[in-house]
C-alpha cells in the first residue's frame, strides 16, 4: 500500500467507529470546509488542510512521501527517538522497515492533541449530561492541556525519523474509537452486574490477559468486586483524561461504573466522592487492543507488522 492509502484507510476507520455517529462527523468535516472557504490567503497557508479530511487532530502523516510504498511496518504504543534508531538498525539486519507507526502522538498531532477532546463534550451529552454543561466543564480542561503541551520538544521523534529517512506517523483517536466501541459492546454483551464481573470478562480478551502476566491487568480502583456496576460507561476516546468536574454530572446521569485505560489521583477522588465506580482496565492493553483493531486491516492488505513498544499484538 501507499503511505496516503494506509493514512486514509486509518482515518476512515476512525470515522467508521466514531462513537459519536458517522453523520456527526461529517457534519464536522462540514463545519471545517466552511470555515477554510472564509479564510484570507495567508490564513489558507496556515491551516493544516488534513482537517478538512481527517477530523481527529492527533493522526497524522509527520515525516513521509504520500506515494510512498509500504510493505513493512515498525508499530507500537510510543514511538521515539529509540524506536527510530531501532527501525533503522533492523534495515541494518536485512528487516527494512518501511514505515513507523506510533499510536501515541507525535510532532504536530501531540500539539494539537487537545482539539480532538471536544469529542467528550459530546460523549457526555449522549449520556444525559446538557451539551451546554459539558462544553462548560471541558472548556477549561481543554485550555490546561494546551498550555500543558506548549513547552513540550514535539518534533524530537520526527527530526530522527527526517535523518533516518525512515517515514513516520500516528495513530491515535481511531485506534481509541475502536477499543471504546469494542469494550463497550463486549461489555454490554456479557450482561455484568457486578464489578468482578467485569474484571472477569476483560480478563478473557487476549491483550488484559497479557497485561495481567506483566501486572498490568484490569483493576478496580474505585469500589469493590462485590458492588453493583449499574450503568457501564467504557471511556477510551477523546485524547486524554477530560474534566474532574464531569463525575458529577455523570453520576447524576446516572453512570454506574466508569471502565477507563488510567486515572489520575484527583479524578480518581472525585469519581469516589461521586459514587461512581472505576475500573482501570490498563493502559498498554487497551491501547493495544485498539492498534491491533487497526493494523488487522492493513494486515488483509499484505502489509507485514513488526511490533514493539509495548504493543500486545493479538491478530483477529
Amino acid at each position: 500500500m501507499k503511505l496516503q492509502e494506509i493514512y486514509q484507510l486509518i482515518v476512515g476507520l476512525g470515522i467508521e467507529h466514531d462513537p459519536r455517529g458517522k453523520d456527526a462527523v461529517l457534519k464536522q468535516l462540514e463545519k471545517e470546509k466552511k470555515k477554510y472557504e472564509d479564510l484570507k490567503e495567508e490564513e489558507k497557508n496556515e491551516m493544516d488542510q488534513d482537517k478538512l479530511f481527517n477530523p481527529y487532530s492527533d493522526t497524522r502523516v509527520l515525516y513521509g512521501e504520500p506515494e510512498h510504498q509500504v510493505k513493512r511496518i515498525l508499530v507500537g504504543i510510543d514511538m521515539e527517538v529509540g524506536e527510530v534508531v531501532l527501525a533503522d538498525r533492523l534495515g541494518e539486519k536485512g528487516q527494512k522497515i518501511d514505515l513507523i507507526m506510533a499510536h501515541h502522538p507525535e510532532g504536530k498531532a501531540i500539539a494539537n492533541l487537545y482539539d480532538v477532546m471536544h469529542m467528550q463534550e459530546d460523549l457526555m451529552a449522549q449520556l444525559g449530561v446538557p451539551i451546554n454543561v459539558a462544553e462548560s466543564i471541558m472548556a477549561s480542561r481543554i485550555g490546561e492541556v494546551r498550555r500543558g503541551l506548549m513547552p513540550m520538544n514535539h518534533n524530537r521523534a520526527v527530526d530522527a525519523a527526517r535523518l533516518m529517512d525512515i517515514p513516520l506517523m500516528c495513530c491515535h483517536t481511531p485506534a481509541d474509537n475502536m477499543v471504546a466501541e469494542y469494550l463497550q459492546k463486549y461489555i454490554d454483551e456479557k450482561n455484568c452486574e457486578t464489578l468482578n464481573d467485569i474484571v472477569k470478562a476483560l480478563k478473557t480478551i487476549p491483550e488484559y490477559a497479557g497485561a495481567v502476566k506483566i501486572g498490568a491487568g484490569p483493576t478496580i480502583v474505585v469500589g469493590s468486586k462485590e458492588r453493583r456496576a449499574g450503568k457501564i460507561f467504557v471511556d477510551m476516546t477523546g485524547g486524554t483524561s477530560g474534566s474532574e468536574d464531569a463525575y458529577a454530572k455523570l453520576s447524576a446521569a446516572g453512570v454506574g461504573t466508569l471502565i477507563v485505560m488510567h486515572i489520575g489521583e484527583k479524578h480518581r477522588k472525585e469519581a469516589e466522592k461521586n459514587h461512581i465506580n472505576v475500573i482501570i482496565a490498563g493502559h498498554l492493553a487497551s491501547d493495544s487492543l485498539g492498534m491491533n483493531l487497526i493494523v488487522d486491516h492493513l494486515v488483509k492488505h499484505g502489509i507485514e507488522i513488526v511490533p514493539c513498544s509495548g504493543l500486545i499484538r493479538v491478530e483477529r
